[in-house]
């Protein structure tokens, strides 16, 4: 429960981000949210943040249809992946980079199949409309995992004065 406002801070960044009128497609900061936050709480807590992530914003935005929990479980999965892959590594702007760029292909590359699984569109169709969009995607990934993953991961993960505990100890003073 402590890291509860450091989750909803991490959430509302991306979904601030993400109502950004007229950003390009598929340019958001999701993967290199979860990266810093899959450092410090395990398995349950990487998969959750990702996971909720998407389905909290699908639930205020779109509402919920297949893409919902294929992109919800693809990003707690890369959370889950991220939290092994950070275990024993610096959250350094390398090491987001290092997991962030192949993270977002195959997130990207798993997506893709959203069309010819549940809506009957080619593979060839997808795998070429796909290719600009992971390159966005990618680009994006890059951005966020250099500028915003290590400034989470500073002010906002590893920072006790924001767990409640801290809050409550910082009221009382």
């Amino acid at each position: 429960m402590s890291g509860a406002l450091k989750f909803i801070i991490g959430w509302m960044a991306v979904f601030l981000f993400r109502l950004i009128p007229f950003r390009p497609p598929n340019f958001e900061p999701m993967l290199s949210v979860v990266m810093p936050f899959s450092k410090h709480y395990g398995v349950t807590g990487s998969f959750l943040f990702g996971f909720l992530g998407i389905v909290l914003y699908d639930a205020v935005t779109s509402g919920w249809g297949t893409w919902t929990w294929v992109t919800a479980i693809c990003y707690g999965l890369l959370g889950v992946g991220a939290h092994y892959f950070f275990k024993n590594r610096d959250a350094s702007v390398k090491n987001f980079l290092v997991f962030g760029v192949p993270g977002t292909i195959a997130y990207d590359t798993v997506t893709m199949m959203i069309g010819p699984i549940f809506n009957g569109q080619s593979l060839a169709v997808a795998f070429v409309g796909q290719i600009p969009f992971t390159l966005m995607h990618v680009l994006g990934t890059v951005v966020f995992a250099t500028l915003l993953s290590p400034a989470l991961y500073r002010w906002v993960v590893s920072n006790e004065a924001m767990e409640f505990s801290g809050v409550r100890r910082s009221i009382a003073q």
